[in-house]
């Protein structure tokens, strides 16, 4: 029989009930309010999270995974995430049975789908939590999208390839093959283009490209477009990246495109290519394998453009200096080409003008010597400076082999018999061969005289008392300054060529009332020859030249022929590509200083040639500081 229950302990029963009921209503508002907090501070992670009831539904999604996959928690709750790519839920359901296993799943790295269709990197790790964790049992899941990172990561490593790489490409297609291989790899597409401007005729050419096809490859590289035939146009026009995810409607505007190229065009990406404020070209890809182009392809795409417009310029720059290489080459071979020919056509009929001459002065000097000795000293004149010429081209192309003396010396040699028959039957003269044989050596005979030591002080001032003379007419002062130096070694007719030019080229150079230094002195263990000049001096532009031969300083408009050591007489340029190529055989080197007179700076300015006539200098000392040249010898000693 059951035990009465009186009403006092009835009472404390219905108490105690009473208050483990509050204490469970207390707890599930704590838990409610447990749970909301947990909401709040799960919609501030940064990383989307996904929370799932025990059958895989949804029950929560932070504002973060919206922001990545773009579902809300509006349209998503009770409902299965439909993220899983299809190859990859059988991967899935492994590790969601491994979660309910170990109830916590590490990190692992997968792949899932946006609402969008993206297919995209990320990091996941799973946990099973109870009902008096979070208010009720579910899964956690955290995702990290690493999509930026892996980008990144590849792009890092491109761009890394990419400029340890352009050193190796020396010819501009090469590079530009290269570039568009790379774009093709990393944006996975179906082909990529370095499409550069050729700005005179406003046309576009594909230097670099990247297809599959080698024919296709191969057809785009033979093509141009005008600029208007493209969208790139645009992009060259603006100098803003374009993405066109449809190309249908743009069929219109580039009807020519599609025609031209082969295949059809269903999206692509074109950023321009700057150099400094020019744009250059642009870099395009185009018919992407997977999904659609985004901003961060237009973002390495410009990466790419600005590595490698410096390097498209400086290969550009490369081909243009091998093409002016390559033309002044040409026109350096072509310039010994006519100073050899030059020497060649000058010999003969200098001889044979010389002989005429002469033969006409016998035979005018029955008459009045007024009425022909003037046209004939004029004519000799000019002779002799066309004498002098040939004999300056002689020598810079002396290294030459001339074979034309010994080739007419040995017919002299091999007919002399028959020679001296011929000239005996017409003349009766035998010894005539031997005026032939001399003849010919006259005009054919290059060999120069043996090297002999020269004491240069000496030998220096010989020259000067020589000279002098020759420029009565100029008013110059001369000063000849020499120590005693040791000997040098080399043929003395070069060395007096080479004084002699010097001083001329100083002479010419120097106003009337000006003057030229000619100094001798040891400097260490060698022998420096200083030709000074205080006359109008050289411009810089045309310092770089001088020693290049049939070079003048003057002005061509400004440039006459007049008689040697007249101010501004106009030499033929030859004298200091003599020189140079005498200083290179016999071991001995010139160098050149000068500075233009600062009252006629410009080539086209002339000095009046006077110092005394000049609007400029008031005195000597004025002109003395305003110019002048200096050319300095050094010559090695010898012991004899």
């Amino acid at each position: 029989m059951a035990e009465k229950i009186s009403y006092e302990e009835l009472a404390q029963k219905v108490e105690a009930l009473e208050f483990e009921i509050a204490q469970l209503r207390q707890n599930e508002i704590s838990l409610k309010e447990s749970s909301r907090r947990y909401r709040k501070l799960l919609d501030f992670v940064p990383y989307p999270m996904a929370v799932f009831s025990l059958k895989g539904r949804v029950s929560y999604l932070n504002p973060a995974f919206t922001d990545v996959f773009g579902w809300t928690l509006e349209e998503m709750e009770g409902e299965k995430m439909p993220f899983v790519p299809t190859h990859l839920q059988e991967e899935t359901s492994e590790k969601i049975k491994e979660l309910f296993d170990q109830r916590i799943v590490p990190r692992y790295e997968t792949k899932r789908l946006t609402k969008d269709g993206r297919l995209i990197d990320v990091v996941t790790r799973g946990e099973v939590f109870s009902k008096s964790e979070m208010g009720l049992s579910g899964e956690l899941l955290i995702l990290r999208d690493i999509a930026n990172e892996k980008r990144f990561a590849k792009n890092n490593e491109a761009m890394l390839k990419i400029s340890m790489a352009l050193p190796e490409y020396t010819d501009l297609e090469g590079l530009l093959d290269y570039i568009s291989s790379e774009i093709k790899r990393l944006l996975d597409t179906k082909g990529a283009l370095v499409i550069l401007l050729d700005e005179e005729k406003q046309e576009f050419f594909f230097q670099g490209a990247a297809y599959d096809d080698t024919a296709t490859l191969k057809r785009i590289k033979e093509i141009r477009f005008s600029i208007h035939d493209l969208a790139s146009g645009n992009v060259i026009k603006t100098g803003e990246p374009l993405i066109v995810n449809d190309t249908s409607r743009d069929l219109h505007i580039y009807p020519s495109r599609d025609m031209k190229f082969g295949h059809d065009f269903k999206n692509y990406v074109i950023v321009p290519i700057k150099s400094n404020d020019r744009r250059i070209g642009v870099l395009a890809a185009y018919n992407k394998t997977v999904g659609i182009f985004e901003h961060t392809d237009v973002e390495l795409l410009e990466t790419i453009a600005g590595t490698v417009a410096l390097s498209i310029e400086n290969a550009r720059f490369s081909e243009e200096l091998k093409k002016a290489y390559r033309e002044l080459s040409s026109l350096d071979r072509a310039k010994d080409k006519a100073i050899n020919h030059l020497s060649h056509e000058l010999k003969t009929p200098i001889s044979i003008f010389s002989g005429t001459l002469s033969i006409l002065k016998k035979k005018l000097a029955a008459l009045p010597e007024n009425t022909w000795e003037p046209t004939m000293a004029r004519a000799q004149r000019n002779m002799d400076r066309i004498r002098k010429l040939q004999s300056e081209v002689d020598d810079i192309i002396q290294e030459k082999k001339f074979e034309t003396y010994n080739f007419l010396s040995f017919i002299v040699d091999q007919c002399t018999d028959l020679l001296e028959t011929v000239i005996e039957d017409e003349i009766g003269n035998t010894p005539l061969i031997e005026r032939v044989r001399h003849r010919i050596k006259d005009i054919f005979d290059t060999r120069e005289t043996e090297p002999e030591y020269i004491y240069l002080d000496a030998y220096t001032q010989e020259r000067i008392n020589h000279l002098k003379p020759l420029f009565p007419h100029r008013q110059l002062e001369l000063n000849c300054i020499v120590d005693s130096v040791p000997a040098v070694h080399m043929p003395k007719d070069l060395l007096q060529k080479v004084i002699d030019g010097l001083v001329r080229n100083a002479v010419e150079n120097t106003p009337d009332h000006g003057k030229v230094d000619v100094i001798v002195q040891k400097q260490g263990e060698d022998v420096v020859l200083v030709v000074k000049d205080f006359g109008v001096g050289i411009t810089q532009e045309h310092r770089k030249k001088i020693f290049e031969g049939f070079f003048s300083t003057q002005e061509t408009a400004n440039y006459s022929s007049k008689a040697p050591f007249d101010f501004n007489a106009g030499g033929r340029g030859a004298d200091l590509l003599r020189m140079k190529i005498f200083s290179r055989r016999y071991d001995f080197s010139i160098h050149v200083s000068s500075f233009r007179c600062r009252f006629i700076p410009k080539v086209s300015d002339v000095c009046p040639g006077n110092i005394l006539e000049c609007d400029f200098c008031t005195e000597k000392k004025d002109c003395f500081h305003s110019g002048g040249s200096e050319f300095s010898l050094v010559f090695k000693t010898v012991s004899n």
